[in-house]
């Protein structure tokens, strides 16, 4: 038994030995309430994943990242360039979501949504233990010398874990590149698309080198998530916890073992053989622990047969099971929330008036203005005009302030959906209308009879003295 003041097991992980080998993990499939649980949400995540780009609203993708063109759709609202600010908000505020979230549930979000955990454990373990059996029979698999069996087996499973794969990179790729690209480049000659073929290939090797060799060694060596648990995680932090205090001192179950003398834990080691990332839970929270519940479905299962209680191995905090305290709020999750609330407000705020078509008007620079004969003085300014909605529009720019006309250069000025379009305009006003050498007017841009946005702006006149 390893006490929970022996801190050595921190010293090494549990998928290397002491010359620094790695060590298969071979676990046991899990079966339990939580598991049925996990799977029901991962078959859902995984619809949505493999659905979403194909999934149009008004003619346009669900769901897009198309950084080449600079155009971002989520949930069907189109963002450009000039909506980078609410990108950034949005980032903080996942970051301090996750900070929140992981304060107060440890690393729940890699057990249960990681995109790396559910394809791994709910699509390509899942065939291996189709193909190879569990993991005796897979141990013995790989122990045995090469067989028809043998290599039946591996030829089938890799050719699956491959095409797989190369599903799950094509998929990634319609989320940047748009399902009507993607179709083009799978149906026209590969020769046409020899670098996107090359870099698809690639990927899918990527993919596959991940899920069928490197394995957990990705949440262990690679993701960064499972360090910050050290500077995140507190002892009010609910997390997969041992109670070593109902638990212990362990051993063996006997025939008329009443366990009035001994902890409920019966060495039994099923916490440990089904663990994905090979760590024993008894000694305490560590970084490899993904949250995935498979340990508690385990003891919960044990504990039914020899007819105690479930929960040796829960969901719970270390003050929980320390001291049997509830739950509490910690100053820190306090600030953490109120950070949260207020990052969240902003966002929902900038995002209910984010304008549906942004303008910019600037007088152009470098230039005078210029007085005609009759009096009327007129300045040069450049317009550009984003149409962030799926519908076109016919704009139209008029004076509000002060009394005056607008001349477009180019005449009528035809905004396409999606687009972008830049010209230049004269604003010509009658000079007895002019109180300063730079006044301010006010410009309304129209679609239609809608008014989309008012612009200020200062329009230079002749130098003289103004009553």
């Amino acid at each position: 038994m390893t006490s929970q003041t022996d801190q050595s097991f921190r010293d090494k992980i549990a998928t290397a030995d002491k010359q620094g080998n790695r060590i298969w993990v071979y676990p046991i499939k899990p079966k339990g309430k939580f598991y049925n649980a996990r799977s029901a949400l991962s078959y859902f995540l995984l619809a949505f994943l493999f659905g979403a780009p194909f999934i149009k609203v008004s003619e346009e993708p669900f769901l897009l990242f198309d950084v080449i063109n600079r155009k971002f759709i989520i949930f069907s609202y189109i963002f450009w360039p000039q909506d980078f600010h609410l990108f950034v908000l949005a980032t903080i505020t996942l970051v301090v979501f996750i900070i929140l979230f992981t304060a107060v549930y440890g690393r729940l979000f890699c057990g249960w949504i990681c995109p790396q955990t559910i394809f791994m454990e709910m699509v390509f373990r899942k065939i291996e233990y189709i193909i190879e059996g569990n993991a005796g029979s897979q141990r013995r698999l790989n122990k045995s010398s090469m067989s028809f069996v043998k290599f039946f087996k591996k030829t089938i499973k890799h050719i699956i874990f491959y095409s797989l794969s190369f599903l799950i990179g094509n998929t990634f790729l319609a989320y940047f590149i748009g399902t009507e690209q993607l179709f083009k480049i799978i149906t026209d000659p590969p020769s046409e698309h020899i670098t996107g073929l090359m870099f698809m290939v690639i990927f899918s090797f990527l993919f596959y080198g991940v899920f069928a060799w490197f394995r957990e060694q990705a949440c262990t060596l690679v993701c960064p998530y499972g360090r910050l648990q050290s500077v995140l995680l507190d002892n009010n932090s609910i997390v997969i916890a041992y109670d070593y205090k109902r638990g212990e001192p362990r051993a063996l179950v006997t025939r008329d073992d009443d366990f009035s003398n001994r902890g409920h834990c019966i060495d039994c080691e099923l916490c440990v053989k089904v663990c994905p990332t090979g760590i024993d839970i008894r000694h305490g929270t560590q970084l490899e622990c993904i949250n995935c519940t498979a340990c508690i479905d385990a003891c919960n299962a044990t504990m039914k047969k020899i007819n105690l209680p479930p929960g040796l191995i829960r969901y719970a905090s270390g003050n929980n099971i320390e001291k049997q305290e509830i739950y509490k709020f910690t100053p820190r999750i306090i600030g953490y929330t109120l950070a949260l609330t207020f990052l969240l407000t902003l966002l929902s705020v900038l995002l209910l008036n984010r304008t549906e078509v942004e303008t910019t008007i600037l007088r152009t620079p470098g230039t005078l203005f210029e007085e005609t004969t009759d009096g009327i003085i007129k300045n040069l300014y450049s317009i550009k005009i984003v149409n962030k909605t799926n519908f076109d529009k016919e704009i139209s720019l008029k004076l509000k302030a002060p009394d005056g006309k607008i001349t477009l250069i180019g005449g009528q000025l035809n905004l396409e959906k999606k687009n972008m379009v830049e010209t230049a305009f004269f604003v010509e006003i009658d000079k007895k209308n002019i109180y300063s050498a730079n006044s301010m007017i006010t410009i309304e841009i129209y679609a239609g009879d809608e008014l989309l946005d008012e612009i200020n702006s200062n329009f230079m006149g002749p130098s003289q003295n103004y009553e």
